[in-house]
């Protein structure tokens, strides 16, 4: 019989590691299905339906669905990339995860996380065009230059998130096969790693700063736009009319960003102030609520895509 890897042993590239969850709550965490688990489930109908509305109404395919669609399709995979293995370790406990499998997940949901911060950022290009500039928006604003813009934003986040698992597969010892966190995040399996990790922190630090400095100054560029061009029609109405139109994409701004943003600066500047297992929670909040919230904003607030589901449902509900 083999005989347990003792807990201060070093390891040789491991074959896995073992996901033990938030620390600290042992088997209280699995009460915590009960908030993630609905959470998912939002994603996976709320993402869903809108984007089967989008893909099966031709009067959607407008540039500013698309975008939502777009927006729905990474939310959707945000979501996917990470609340199985979630649920999994919160209602069975520590379980193992294979080493590949876990650069992989370290790669999509960081990849995942900088195509969302880009998509809003189009969107707060997109208002500030529609608003500015309404009677050169269709000229502006095509469908075939959302597609460029897209793929644009996904081979970005290739570009730069594809560092993150090749600098950690470099090493070749680690302190410890567990890992004290709910899915593979990057920092999480590099406080294991024997040796200097210096890249790993500044690449990291730098590209958090870096992506979601740009994305926020070009999102605040182009509200400060809208505020500008709104502040100077001659009605209320006309006013709130136009801000209106930029409603649901604020919501979404805020849901995405502030609690990403408590996360960051928790773990930057709280480490010995807030305690690791609320980090833990934090990040997994940051990165599932945004996809659950998301469909719920644009389904309440987006007239086009309200009445449209209203329809569907009518439908059905006449069939019975």
């Amino acid at each position: 019989m083999t005989e347990a890897p003792q807990p201060n042993a070093t390891f040789s590239h491991p074959t896995f590691f073992i996901m033990t969850g938030i620390p600290g709550l042992g088997g209280a965490q699995a009460w915590l299905t009960l908030v993630f688990g609905p959470m998912y489930l939002l994603s996976l109908l709320g993402n869903g339906a809108l984007l089967a509305v989008v893909q099966t109404d031709s009067t959607l395919h407008q540039p500013m669905f698309l975008l939502l669609a777009t927006l729905a399709a990474t939310d959707l995979s945000l979501a996917t990339s990470i609340a199985p293995g979630l649920l999994a370790v919160l209602w069975l406990g520590p379980r193992p995860v294979p080493y590949a499998a876990c650069l992989v997940q370290m790669f999509f949901v960081h990849a995942l996380t900088a195509v969302e911060s880009g998509v809003l950022l189009a969107m707060a290009c997109d208002r500030a065009v529609a608003v500015g500039r309404p009677l050169h928006y269709p000229i502006l604003v095509t469908k075939a230059r959302v597609g460029y813009a897209a793929l644009a934003l996904a081979l970005k986040a290739v570009a730069i998130v594809v560092p993150f698992p090749l600098l950690v597969a470099r090493f070749e010892h680690f302190q410890a096969q567990t890992i004290d966190h709910a899915y593979c995040a990057h920092m999480a399996v590099v406080e294991l790693v024997v040796g200097n990790t210096r890249a790993n922190n500044l690449y990291g630090l730098v590209l958090s700063l870096a992506v979601s400095g740009i994305d926020i100054l070009g999102i605040t560029g182009s509200y400060g736009l809208i505020a500008h061009t709104v502040l100077q029609l001659p009605t209320q109405e006309a006013r709130a009319k136009a801000f209106g139109t930029c409603s649901s994409h604020i919501c979404v701004i805020l849901a995405f960003y502030v609690p990403g943003l408590f996360s960051y600066l928790t773990h930057r500047f709280g480490r010995h102030t807030v305690p690791k297992p609320v980090h833990i929670l934090l990040s997994n909040i940051y990165l599932l609520l945004p996809p659950a919230l998301n469909p719920l904003i644009y389904g309440a607030r987006t007239k086009q895509i309200r009445d449209r589901l209203l329809e569907i449902f009518t439908f059905k509900k006449s069939q019975f």
